[in-house]
């Protein structure tokens, strides 16, 4: 995890309220699972209920697991999701596993995080990722979503 500048961040920071994380805790705990970058919508009969595609916005880059634009991110996608202005407790625009989501619920995080993992891999090998299941947005339709409609990401 080193050139990410993971030396000068706090030890188990992780279990501090959101709220006391320096920017570079509150980037670091991210896991890279890249399904914040997935297209979604809510149900036109439930609002309650988000639909979720495989489709993935086309600045994911799969090999890293990270955001090929995210400095400039909300101004290339301005409908990008910004987890900071969530309210994480409510919010069903991010997925359960998110740890921003699990820590505002004063969860722990799951033992495949990478900072408890200590592996970058551990969210590919307990099938969190979204690397290898996705289609970029550059190759469907917006009206052809519906197609992409998956069941494998959930949030309440």
């Amino acid at each position: 995890m080193s050139g990410h500048g993971l030396e000068t961040l706090r030890v188990k920071f992780w279990e501090l309220p959101l709220n006391e994380l320096s920017s570079e805790e509150w980037e670091a705990l991210c896991d890279g699972c890249g399904r914040c970058c997935l297209k979604k919508f809510a149900d036109e009969d439930d609002d309650d209920e988000i639909i979720w595609t495989r489709v993935v916005c086309q600045y994911f880059d799969e090999s890293t697991r990270r955001c090929g634009c995210y400095s400039t991110r909300s101004v290339k996608v301005p409908d990008c999701v910004d987890v900071k202005s969530l309210n994480l407790l409510s919010t069903r625009w991010v997925p359960n596993t998110c740890a921003y989501k699990l820590r505002a619920q004063g969860l722990p995080l799951y033992s495949w995080h990478p900072l408890l993992a200590e592996s970058a891999e551990a969210i590919v090998d307990a099938d969190i990722s979204i690397s290898g299941k996705v289609v970029s947005e550059e190759h469907v339709h917006p009206q052809g979503y519906f197609e992409h409609v998956i069941r494998w990401v959930e949030s309440t």
